[in-house]
């Protein structure tokens, strides 16, 4: 079973709060951290869960952030792999890639496409 977080657990970073701009604009509305695989505490950044899609925005890719080392690195492979055994389709795009539109244009190529 699947279930959506009640409050958002942190704050958002740039690279959210941008894909979030963006997605108002086409009146998309994700569901933030959304909580896709109880028992586990693993959490999308954004999900529309009817159509199975998850956005997750990799922060620190430049800066040797969490996702870029060893153990943070393996825990999202984890994660993302297991989503996709679960039917999931997820994307993930850098800060840059959303301030330069792709994130947003990926998302909603693939949600016309579903």
């Amino acid at each position: 079973m699947t279930k959506r977080s009640p409050a958002v657990s942190k704050p958002a970073s740039e690279g959210e709060e941008a894909f979030l701009l963006h997605c108002r604009v086409y009146r998309f509305t994700p569901e933030r951290e959304y909580r896709f695989c109880p028992p586990r505490r693993w959490r999308f950044d954004f999900a529309f869960p009817d159509k199975k899609v998850a956005i997750e925005v990799e922060g620190g890719t430049w800066s040797n952030g969490r996702h870029t080392r060893g153990k943070g690195y393996e825990v999202d492979i984890l994660k993302y792999n297991t989503a996709v055994l679960l039917g999931w389709r997820v994307l993930r795009y850098t800060t840059g890639m959303v301030e330069r539109g792709e994130a947003i244009d990926g998302v909603r190529a693939l949600l016309r496409s579903l």
